[in-house]
């Protein structure tokens, strides 16, 4: 069965303990999130093999799990002094980090779960883009074969035939759809990725936990608007589902609880081993979610989709050696003086 993913940690990246970790930290949380996701957007339930098509409710239950989650965590553990980022400073983030998952989440109605991994795994094409186009900013060579090996693996992945069974399973077969959400998904988690560094700078004092608690209380609020507030009543339609159907309503709790579990491998790998290490996690994790959605969850690949899964990873294989090698040399200097 296709895993449901959604990438919903962006705030990770603003933890304390590394600079250099920007755009990967979360992805140890997401990477277990995805590995083990009980919810599925082609699970059926019942004896009418009703699908659960309120995918978006799922943005609202981790919100305020999350919410709930960090706020006990700052409680227990945070160290925090007043000065910290008042919360009102995280509404434009929890926006942008309120949409973007959704779109996230309802791609995975349009297109395959592999073909999702490898469309989320481009997100330094965007980054490069931008920052050569809008700042100006110059990228060696090394990092150019990176992109085009990543941004080549995921258009011709795109472009060829999905498989019959795969299809079958999407709840809306539809590509070109699919991918537009997620690169929406990516081009929303840039914006709060840059207001989350621009809170962090304004207000140094904020910790990674105030920042959880600041994005995840936005993002219950709007959440909350959208399912409950607005003419369509989603939210009241999910829980009327999850009434139907208490095993839905348990496999929303796991997902829930795991997310949560799932912050506390960031501020872990980072603080204990690196963002070396965390980069490298990263990436194994997305290939080995690739092989275990096709071979366990009957998702399969075809020889050329297995082909262009291997040239994106190869182009972040290589994105890790180059960081190694550049905080090899950061090493070397700092011992030298």
């Amino acid at each position: 069965m296709q895993e449901l993913v959604i990438d919903s940690y962006p705030y990770a990246k603003s933890l304390p303990y590394s600079k250099d970790m920007v755009g990967k930290s979360r992805d140890i949380a997401v990477g277990t999130k995805k590995f083990r996701y009980l919810i599925r957007s082609t699970k059926r339930f019942g004896p009418d093999e009703k699908r659960f098509e309120h995918l978006a409710f799922l943005n609202l239950a981790q919100s305020v799990v999350c919410l709930v989650w960090s706020y006990i965590m700052i409680k227990l553990w945070s160290n925090a002094s007043n000065g910290g980022a008042p919360w009102w400073t995280y509404w434009s983030a929890g926006i942008t980090n309120t949409i973007g998952p959704a779109m996230g989440i309802e791609a995975l109605k349009y297109i395959s779960y592999p073909a999702q991994v490898l469309a989320k795994s481009s997100k330094m094409i965007p980054v490069m883009l931008m920052g050569t186009l809008v700042y100006g900013i110059r990228y060696t060579f090394p990092e150019y074969i990176c992109t085009f090996l990543v941004a080549g693996g995921v258009a011709v992945f795109a472009l060829l035939k999905t498989s019959s069974k795969t299809i079958s399973k999407l709840a809306h077969p539809n590509a070109p759809l699919g991918y537009a959400l997620c690169f929406l998904n990516l081009a929303f988690d840039g914006f709060t990725n840059a207001t989350q560094d621009s809170i962090a700078s304004r207000y140094p004092k904020t910790e990674a936990w105030d920042i959880m608690l600041g994005m995840n209380l936005w993002g219950t609020i709007y959440n909350l608007i959208y399912m409950f507030g607005l003419p369509q009543g989603i939210g009241f339609k999910a829980i009327q589902f999850c009434k139907l159907h208490p095993e839905a309503a348990w496999d929303i709790l796991k997902y829930c609880l795991c997310g949560a579990v799932g912050q506390n491998f960031i501020f872990m790998t980072i603080s204990n081993f690196g963002s070396l290490a965390n980069t490298t996690i990263t990436t194994t994790r997305k290939f080995v979610s690739i092989v275990v959605s096709s071979v366990m969850s009957g998702n399969p690949l075809s020889l050329k989709q297995w082909g262009c899964v291997s040239m994106v990873f190869g182009g972040l294989s290589y994105q890790i050696y180059l960081k190694w090698r550049k905080s090899e040399r950061v090493e070397k200097k700092k011992q030298k003086s």
